[in-house]
């Protein structure tokens, strides 16, 4: 129950970043693209590379912390970091053609 209550948590906050960031981009740049959302990937996808390559791999943060951030916040700020985070999952479980699957199945749209 706990995860839980972090993800609910961590998805409401990156979700709240996400909208204020997203608008408060199109002061300085026009609407024509969207860089808030480009904006928002890129910050989240960071995020979990660092959360989940240095920080797990180190041992530097506990299972809580690392739910939080990725699943919770990472997870409301963007969608295409919890699809990185799972994409590296396969990836270190050498689920590879699982890992091409989805992937092609995200390209496709299908």
């Amino acid at each position: 129950m706990q995860n839980y209550i972090l993800v609910f948590f961590g998805t409401g906050i990156g979700g709240i970043l996400r909208y204020w960031s997203s608008n408060y981009i199109y002061r300085f740049l026009p609407p024509t693209f969207p860089y808030g959302t480009l904006l928002v990937n890129i910050l989240g996808s960071f995020i979990i590379g660092i959360v989940m390559y240095y920080f797990n791999d180190n041992e530097l943060i506990d299972q809580e912390l690392r739910i939080f951030l990725t699943v919770g916040f990472c997870g409301g700020l963007t969608t295409f970091s919890t699809f990185s985070f799972k994409t590296i999952n396969f990836l270190k479980e050498k689920e590879f053609l699982f890992t091409a699957y989805k992937i092609s199945k995200l390209l496709t749209g299908a």
